[in-house]
């Protein structure tokens, strides 16, 4: 059977994605599990920028990510029951939480970051044929950031 979402070239984008990112993700919670290791696969967003700039809070994460602010929250503290991110109150304000990596963190991020140059090595492979792709999705994202889809839609709507 022909593949449905394929057939349906732009209205199956968002699933085709979506699906992708779904291949990815679970084939990557596999690896990690396989080789016994203790995370999951965007766990190394925080690593990475925690390791880049030793502090940041909740709101520093989600900006420089553009994730939502509880999905931050969510990965965060998945992280710190491991004991791999430290966190304490702002001075200034005490909403605020600054979070660091443990010395635990640290060491655990030396053993993860072959399996992350591997695992980079291996989606340049995947995108071989297709050298733009990264530019591309870029260009989308940020007309996405400018009119958002609903946006988009509604303004075809009033058009028509």
């Amino acid at each position: 059977m022909k593949d449905f979402l394929i057939a349906l070239e732009y209205e199956g984008l968002t699933s085709r994605l979506k699906r992708l990112s779904d291949a990815l993700l679970y084939s990557t919670k596999d690896l990690y599990k396989s080789e016994g290791l203790d995370i999951e696969p965007n766990w190394n967003l925080i690593f990475k920028l925690l390791r880049d700039h030793k502090e940041m809070t909740i709101t520093e994460m989600s900006d420089a990510l553009q994730f939502s602010h509880p999905a931050i929250v969510k990965i965060v503290n998945k992280m710190k029951k491991q004991s791999y991110i430290a966190s304490y109150c702002d001075k200034d304000d005490k909403r605020k939480q600054v979070l660091s990596l443990t010395k635990k963190g640290y060491q655990y991020m030396k053993n993860l970051e072959v399996y992350w140059q591997n695992g980079a090595s291996v989606v340049e492979d995947l995108l071989v044929d297709s050298p733009n792709f990264l530019e591309e999705i870029t260009r989308i994202e940020e007309k996405i950031n400018q009119l958002n889809y609903k946006q988009r839609v509604l303004l075809k709507l009033n058009k028509e």
